[in-house]
């Protein structure tokens, strides 16, 4: 039996139906969403391959750095908004308040904000397979297990996790201190991809299939995902591949539950173009080299 599977069309008319044809019509697509085989205890304590730890130290061959890189690299904030900042005279180096944009500093240089002394770190990237039963934060005052337990030998600097899963969802979730880079990643003008596979309580139909293709209004406005397929080798239709660039709070499980679905299990296997591969659950891993460049080029 071929698949059913949609491509979400921003640009058509809401309430605008599609032919029976468009939405039975195959797509390479659906193979993406393979049905993953159950891997034995040996495969999942599996170390992943051992990648070389990246780190870029931000200095000139000059040894300078413009000042709101260098504040962006001690994980205040973005670039842009180190300008702002800067700007509004609450910088100083080495005792001298600063407020022209473009000035460097020195790699010994004495960076404050406000009194506080800035040290422009080194920048790392870890990319984690987060298990259930974390919280995505840095610290809670419930002290439930954070995701920072998981990573916490991969560096004495700090590092913050980019957007954030929720505790029952599993899968891709990047670290690192480099201000810009969680910036982009998390803005939505940027429409970072991220790829979901979900299992639900009972089948999804053709007509709940096609409200999502067309878009939904949810509490907070409206939705719409990129593509959606079933996940091939799944007869029962109850797994479902979903890709979407909203960074809304619970989205995908808030688009099913608004069509009476129970999400059993939610996994993302791709953020950002990093995927899962090599990579098993609980473990984290160093990005390389070039794949720091891509996210650096979205």
């Amino acid at each position: 039996m071929a698949q059913r599977l949609g491509k979400s069309r921003p640009q058509k008319s809401r309430g605008q139906a599609k032919s029976k044809k468009e939405v039975e019509k195959k797509s390479s697509y659906s193979k993406f969403y393979k049905k993953e085989t159950k891997k034995s205890n040996s495969e999942e304590q599996k170390a992943p391959r051992s990648v070389k730890k990246t780190v870029f130290s931000g200095f000139d061959k000059d040894d300078l750095m413009r000042l709101n890189k260098y504040i962006a690299k001690s994980g205040v904030c973005s670039r842009r908004e180190a300008d702002k900042l800067i700007e509004t005279g609450i910088i100083s180096v080495n005792g001298e308040l600063i407020t022209e944009l473009g000035f460097k500093v020195k790699r010994n240089d004495r960076v404050l904000m406000d009194g506080q002394l800035l040290i422009a770190e080194k920048l790392h990237y870890i990319l984690l397979n987060k298990p259930k039963g974390f919280i995505t934060t840095t610290d809670d005052p419930q002290e439930r297990r954070t995701v920072m337990s998981l990573v916490e030998r991969a560096t004495d600097d700090r590092i913050y996790p980019v957007g954030r899963l929720d505790m029952k969802t599993t899968g891709l979730l990047l670290f690192t201190n480099d201000g810009d880079i969680a910036k982009k990643l998390t803005h939505p003008k940027h429409r970072v991809r991220k790829v979901y596979q979900v299992s639900l309580d009972r089948a999804l139909t053709k007509n709940d299939m096609q409200k999502i293709i067309d878009g939904m209004e949810l509490e907070d406005g409206e939705i719409i995902v990129d593509k959606i397929a079933y996940v091939e080798g799944s007869d029962n239709k109850k797994e479902i591949g979903i890709q979407l660039h909203s960074g809304r709070n619970r989205i995908v499980r808030r688009i099913f539950e608004h069509l009476g679905y129970e999400v059993i299990r939610l996994d993302r296997v791709v953020f950002a173009g990093l995927t899962k591969k090599d990579l098993p659950r609980g473990k984290w891993r160093w990005l390389q080299p070039k794949e720091v460049d891509f996210l650096k080029m979205l």
